[in-house]
């Protein structure tokens, strides 16, 4: 056994395993992060230029554990002294000749949830979306006013400082060959040797079961599956035209009816406005006219119609983990007294990245945690086995 022992080792070093090593460090714990990649790698699901930041969930579970997160996301903020949210809010649409039952949409379902939380909302009709967003055409919008978009590149930056400040080993591009119980301590056999920790949390998205079936006398395998969007487009304004998809005018925006989301034009820091077309994990989509992200500008937006169209060619075309039952999976790892998973963010996650990283550090330190994490816990897939 190696003299080093770490009092947690983290394996799988994106956003939510930098943010439980952060959290950790911040205990005044000794921390490994270890990840198969390198931080930033293009293929990992944390990877892209920007990520929507919202609380417009139809669950108000999720809408309220996202409330959460952003009030860690605006702490870390402060702390780092880095701008990572442009609060511009996110405006949910709908229309009636795309999706009739209005009263049903996405829009209007988790402004409701909003509402119910006391959370800042705001509702248009069409004449009132016509003056406030005149870049759409649809019936009615819903804007989730503590809501935006988050610089993931500053994140990236702040958190390797932070954790490198503190002195958290960082390994990249090492493997994990087998982890067992050792001396009352997690052993982790890797290409590089043997590390040794008190403590264990595996964030590794989508190479989850690998690693648990890696972990000796493990047999919990989880129910994931790869999915990424159908398309990403940047849509370049001509140049007379941009301001008005500056985030001073143009929210986060989607249509989750139908899988369209979008970001607006961060002027020297994206290409042009981000539109996505994706299946969402959590509706049962019905088809409609609306079936490519060029459908969505013809039909929803035709201040875009005039812009050029180019492909997402790396950042946002990573894979992300889909659950079967379509919740997080956050929790002990059954059999291994002090390791925990998180994992199945359902391409929804970066969000939650904090809050996540706090709830895995304070269940493997106290084996307990400030948020009910009860609905997550992977022992739910424990008799299951992953196809």
């Amino acid at each position: 056994m190696t003299d080093t022992v770490y009092d947690l080792a983290v394996v799988g070093a994106g956003v939510m395993g930098q943010f439980t090593a952060d959290f950790a460090r911040r205990r005044g714990a000794k921390v490994l992060l270890l990840d198969q990649w390198r931080i930033g790698d293009p293929r990992a699901a944390s990877f892209s230029l920007t990520r929507s930041i919202r609380n417009d969930y139809m669950d108000p579970v999720y809408a309220r554990l996202a409330f959460e997160a952003r009030q860690l996301w605006l702490d870390f903020q402060r702390q780092t002294g880095e701008s990572i949210l442009i609060e511009c809010g996110c405006l949910n649409l709908a229309k009636a000749s795309v999706t009739p039952a209005l009263s049903e949409t996405y829009a209007e379902r988790s402004y409701r949830v909003l509402e119910g939380l006391h959370l800042k909302a705001q509702a248009f009709d069409r004449e009132g979306l016509e003056a406030r967003f005149p870049q759409f055409d649809a019936d009615l919008g819903r804007l989730d006013v503590e809501a935006g978009v988050m610089r993931v590149t500053p994140v990236v930056t702040a958190l390797r400082a932070r954790l490198q400040e503190a002195s958290v080993l960082i390994e990249e591009n090492t493997a994990v060959q087998r982890i067992s119980r050792r001396g009352g301590l997690i052993a982790i056999d890797t290409a590089a040797g043997e590390r040794a920790a008190e403590r264990l949390v595996i964030t590794s998205g989508l190479g989850s079961n690998d690693l648990l079936s890696r972990i000796e006398g493990c047999d919990l395998r989880l129910p994931l599956r790869p999915d990424r969007p159908n398309e990403t487009k940047y849509l370049i304004p001509p140049a007379g035209k941009r301001a008005m998809f500056a985030p001073d005018r143009l929210p986060v925006f989607a249509y989750l009816d139908v899988g369209i989301y979008g970001h607006p034009f961060i002027e020297g820091e994206t290409p042009g406005v981000k539109i996505g077309y994706y299946n969402p994990p959590d509706l049962n989509a019905r088809p409609t006219s609306i079936t490519s992200v060029q459908g969505f500008i013809d039909e929803c937006m035709p201040a875009l119609r005039d812009a050029r169209m180019v492909d997402v060619q790396n950042a946002d075309q990573c894979s992300y983990d889909l659950v079967a039952d379509d919740d997080f999976i956050l929790g002990a790892i059954p059999g291994l007294p002090g390791a925990a998973v998180g994992a199945g963010w359902r391409g929804t996650g970066y969000k939650f990245a904090p809050l996540i990283g706090r709830t895995l550090t304070e269940l493997v330190f106290e084996g307990t945690t400030v948020e009910d994490i009860s609905r997550f816990a992977p022992s739910r897939f424990e008799v299951s086995r992953a196809r």
